[in-house]
């Protein structure tokens, strides 16, 4: 009975695919006109986007000439995985959203548009529509869930250009667009209303960079641009990004949780090992966080006071080849002490430090290069001196 049944749905699964096939989709457009003539601005469901789109890989191919040849018989890049699992993970959020434009490419023979009715017809079937830009953002949008919400996507038409003219529209994007800073990002969770790892290690920074007597006070680069060079040496993202791995295992389904109105679930003991902020983090007992932060680094300051205190182009630890090793060694010097979840004091962290033979002079660019090479040298060095290893 039951393989009847599946079989019955099968077929009219089919059945509805065949018909569909055979339609066509119509859909509310608009017409501009630019210098580089006309296109079209629309609104499609994004199940109706996959069917019809595709990307025009651009590929290498070997030439007949005795060295090899790019022939570029497309525009578009390959798709990268992570962007697409990244993208995936994103339209599942409670508040995901794609307000920026698909762009695509269509023959003319395939359109037929009512000025009358500003609407637009196309035949429902693959390959109608060339992607000139958002095809990271198509495929994440296969992994939408059927939750009875709609997802339309806005979408820019181009009508019958040169494929001259296509790539020098998808060049033009690309060229022009401009990376936006991880710290103004950052920056801006302290409009959110929602609580999130995210805000939390956002409001944490501040507070360490505002408080007189803090180990970071005014050391920090608000937004990413230092405004006092003799003083601010850590970019605010760097910070939060250090926090944030330290009370969340994925940052943004904790976020979405509780824009869902729930809390996310505390750790076991051995996923502490890893993360030994979380729980604190759960309990929304955030300054106990910026407690034991305030007493680790203010150990560091004791232990070093010129190398962290004196900015000069050679001295490290007070920039993100030295935070970031100080960073990663945080969970081992933290859990060292078997009481995660509660405050470490200053006199317990510089008993660890004491044992730690470099001097404020060792830490300097010809020690430790700037990037993952010198941190891992570093963290590599503090865990022997300090018998952590």
């Amino acid at each position: 009975m039951l393989k009847q049944k599946a079989l019955m749905k099968s077929n009219h699964l089919w059945g509805s695919l065949i018909l569909k096939e055979m339609q066509e989709i119509t859909f509310k457009c608009l017409k501009c006109k630019q210098p580089i003539g006309e296109f079209y601005i629309g609104v499609m469901n994004y199940d109706d986007l996959i069917k019809i789109s595709y990307a025009d890989i651009r590929r290498l191919e070997t030439g007949t000439e005795m060295r090899e040849v790019e022939v570029y018989t497309g525009i578009q890049r390959e798709l990268a995985p992570n962007r697409v699992k990244e993208i995936a993970k994103y339209v599942n959020m409670v508040d995901s959203t794609f307000p920026t434009g698909v762009i695509l490419h269509i023959e003319e023979k395939d359109i037929i548009y009512s000025e009358e009715n500003s609407t637009m017809t196309l035949p429902f079937k693959d390959t109608v529509a060339k992607v000139l830009d958002g095809q990271h953002r198509i495929a994440g949008l296969e992994f939408f869930p059927e939750r009875g919400s709609e997802f339309q996507v806005n979408v820019t038409i181009f009508i019958g250009m040169e494929l001259e003219d296509q790539a020098i529209v998808f060049a033009t994007i690309n060229k022009t667009q401009t990376k936006v800073n991880k710290s103004l990002v950052s920056d801006l969770y302290d409009f959110a209303t929602n609580r999130s790892p995210q805000k939390t290690a956002h409001n944490i920074v501040r507070a360490l960079n505002q408080k007189e007597g803090s180990p970071f006070y005014e050391k920090i680069k608000i937004l990413g641009v230092a405004n006092d060079k003799e003083k601010e040496t850590i970019t605010q993202a760097t910070f939060a990004e250090g926090i944030i791995k330290y009370i969340s295992r994925d940052a943004m389904a904790d976020r979405d949780i509780y824009k869902r109105g729930k809390t996310p679930n505390k750790f076991t003991d051995l996923e502490l090992l890893s993360r030994p902020l979380r729980n604190i983090f759960i309990d929304e007992q955030d300054h106990i966080i910026a407690q034991i932060l305030w007493n680790y680094f203010d150990a560091v300051m004791n232990k070093w006071p010129n190398a962290w205190n004196l900015v000069t182009p050679e001295m490290i630890l007070n920039k993100s080849t030295g935070f970031l090793a100080l960073m990663k060694f945080f969970k081992d010097a933290y859990i060292s002490f078997g009481k995660i979840g509660q405050v470490v004091t200053i006199e317990e962290f510089s008993s660890i430090f004491n044992r730690i033979n470099l001097l404020d002079k060792d830490f300097n660019r010809g020690n430790y290069l700037p990037g993952t090479a010198g941190q891992a040298k570093l963290y590599n060095e503090l865990m022997l001196e300090s018998g952590l290893n």
